[in-house]
């Protein structure tokens, strides 16, 4: 299986080379390496390792908390490689190719862009600031977004969390959820994509870089799109049986099988 892993570092020459080692002694094969980012003389980098599905995971993680200096950020399974803006073109080149679908194709393919359990397109209800908490940041009351489309991975039913349509960030949501969030820029709506913990392994939250590049994804398609955005809404409720619980007006059903193994993050 894939996982990604993040860890802190020291920025010096020889540590990364003793994270790589440490890495392929586990038993992890490591697939791709991305610098999210260098400061103040700590590096924050992760990798996409193949790691064997029967293995514990309990060795890979004290293998790199001997390594001096070195911080396990998250640990999580992966869809794909760690990709650059070569996807990031070919998917907007979709988008331009098929814009009546483009929405779809944008939900459907960012997830595996940035190592997302699920996306969602949401709209943020038009009085939205009427509602919105001296310095919250978020919607009071019934302000919660409604789902215009989800990806195929979303969860039922979809717990979104209450957002305004102002400007890309990060938030951790309940139960070990992580979002990350960023305005279309028109109709309210918004880009929502989740993490989740699961099973003995902890995900990092979404970082600035990826937050950046979520942004710049969603404004690009929100250029090529343009006015169909526009017509973009929540479908209305379904109607359910007496006495049956809620049920989820898009998207699928629950992603399958998920993590094995343990790191916890303190």
């Amino acid at each position: 299986m894939l996982l990604r892993v993040r860890v802190t570092l020291p920025d010096r020459p020889g540590t990364l080379g003793q994270v790589a080692r440490t890495l392929g002694v586990a038993g992890a094969d490591i697939v791709a390496v991305v610098v999210l980012e260098r400061l103040g003389g700590r590096a924050v980098d992760d990798f996409t390792v193949v790691w064997p599905g029967a293995s514990r995971v309990d060795r890979l993680c004290a293998g790199l908390g001997a390594i001096p200096g070195v911080r396990v950020d998250g640990m999580w399974r992966a869809i794909g490689a760690s990709s650059g803006g070569g996807q990031d073109a070919e998917l907007l080149a979709q988008i331009a190719a098929n814009p009546a679908d483009g929405l779809a194709t944008l939900v459907d393919a960012v997830p595996g862009l940035l190592a997302a359990d699920w996306a969602a397109a949401a709209v943020v209800p038009a009085d939205w600031a009427a509602r919105t908490g001296p310095g919250a940041g978020t919607v009071r009351g019934g302000g919660a977004p409604a789902v215009a489309y989800a990806s195929w991975r979303a969860p039922a039913p979809l717990e979104l969390p209450e957002v305004t349509p102002l400007r890309a960030r990060a938030l951790d949501g309940p139960a070990g959820t992580h979002f990350a969030v960023a305005p279309f820029g028109r109709a309210g709506l918004v880009l929502v994509l989740a993490r989740v913990d699961g099973d003995g392994l902890s995900a990092a939250g979404f970082h600035g870089t990826e937050v950046d590049r979520i942004a710049h994804l969603v404004r690009a398609a929100a250029t090529i799109l343009g006015d169909r955005l526009d017509l973009v809404s929540a479908p209305p409720p379904p109607t359910s049986p007496a006495g049956a619980g809620p049920s989820r007006s898009v998207g699928a059903g629950p992603s399958p099988g998920r993590r094995s193994g343990g790191c916890r993050r303190s």
